[in-house]
């Protein structure tokens, strides 16, 4: 099995989520490429049977370059004929899109539209998506105060232990699928 984990993270919360997830795949002896968003434009998604594509969220989508790479990917597969209309499924192709967010106004509601912008890359080149994972991430800099006061509480020092083991039992149930 070849595996693929692309993320983007401007504050660290989505890098150690990306990390955790590359080191459960690597411990279990799954082969697995991991890029950041701004180093994988050449990365070919249909020579990996399970990937893994995260981003923190930003004003309720994943960031920048991330956005960035997803367009040239969307472009350069509907220039191969890989997007296809009605996106036929590809036989064991599988993808889990996640995030890191703070959730200060709305709480997940925040990050449901950036997974869901994330997931269509699969979607459209028929990758089954088998998961979407959100997990909770403190604010940094000027934003600090938010991991607080927002209506998730107290998030500071997240993602912490207990949020990475749980990313980790995840990255593991999949393999046991």
């Amino acid at each position: 099995m070849q595996a693929l984990n692309i993320s983007f993270s401007s504050s660290g919360n989505t890098g150690k989520v990306a990390d955790t997830i590359t080191n459960t795949l690597r411990a279990l002896g799954v082969e697995v490429d991991a890029f950041q968003a701004k180093e994988a434009h050449d990365v070919d998604l249909l020579a990996y049977d399970l990937l893994f594509l995260g981003s923190g969220v930003y004003e309720w989508l994943p960031g920048k370059p991330l956005q960035n790479l997803l367009a040239d990917l969307r472009k350069r597969y509907v220039q191969q004929g890989e997007i296809k209309p009605a996106s036929p499924k590809r036989s064991g192709k599988k993808a889990v899109v996640y995030c890191t967010y703070g959730g200060a106004h709305t709480g997940v509601n925040e990050a449901l539209p950036a997974v869901k912008y994330m997931a269509q890359i699969f979607d459209h080149l028929g990758i089954e998506v088998v998961g979407e994972w959100y997990i909770v991430g403190e604010y940094h800099g000027k934003l600090a105060e938010f991991s607080q006061t927002g209506r998730l509480g107290d998030i500071r020092g997240r993602p912490d232990e207990r949020d990475l083991n749980e990313v980790a039992e995840l990255v593991r149930g999949m393999l046991k699928v």
